[in-house]
């Protein structure tokens, strides 16, 4: 890796800017907008969203899950209630979230608390998902340790025999989280570094509204 070849990695963004006024006065609904426009305009998996956790001694965690749905203002996802999140959100709901649209030189950033959805929902979205995902659920034991990569694909061999032609149930330990946003910020790459952010704080019932230097 050559230093000053990093150094001089840059990028100019002048493809939009972002003014308070279009962003109207529900960041959810404003969002919304940017999304359709970001499945317009092709940006490889839109609703993948980097997501950050900090376990009970304080220590941060980050990885890139799905968005699955939003629904009275909260941002679904779904995962391993096993896993190294759920751990950390079992200490700690506090999280972030983030999306990068680079294609469109746009980020949103999302910091909210966390919550399990009912089970209810939860099987009516592992139903939906494509069989070989719902083998892989079972199989898989979210972060846990495992010898090498023939022992997962034995496992799932073993299983999608065993289950042929069966309805695949909802995995005990698999389900989702719904995150209620505080703060949301949506941010427009601009020339010369002099970028647009526009954040939307939560104060009771209602949201404020102000700009942040870049």
């Amino acid at each position: 890796m050559n230093p000053n070849e990093l150094q001089n990695m840059r990028q100019s963004y002048e493809k939009f800017t972002l003014d308070e006024a279009e962003t109207g006065d529900d960041p959810i609904q404003f969002f919304q907008t940017w999304f359709e426009i970001a499945k317009k305009e092709k940006v490889l998996e839109p609703n993948a969203m980097h997501l950050a956790t900090v376990d009970g001694s304080g220590k941060p965690s980050g990885r890139v899950v799905l968005l699955k749905g939003i629904e009275q203002g909260n941002f679904l996802f779904f995962t391993n209630y096993e896993s190294q999140k759920a751990s950390d959100l079992i200490q700690n709901n506090q999280v972030a979230l983030t999306f990068f649209w680079g294609e469109l030189e746009r980020q949103v950033r999302i910091e909210g608390k966390a919550t399990k959805v009912s089970r209810a929902e939860s099987e009516e979205y592992f139903s939906k998902r494509p069989r070989i995902s719902q083998l892989g659920a079972l199989v898989s034991k979210q972060s846990e340790v495992v010898p090498n990569r023939k022992f997962l694909e034995d496992k799932m061999d073993a299983l999608e025999k065993e289950l042929e032609g069966k309805s695949i149930p909802t995995p005990d330990s698999w389900g989702g989280y719904a995150i209620l946003p505080s703060k949301i910020e949506f941010w427009q790459g601009r020339q010369g570094r002099l970028h647009d952010r526009v954040v939307f704080e939560k104060e009771g019932s209602t949201w404020k509204k102000y700009r942040l230097s870049p």
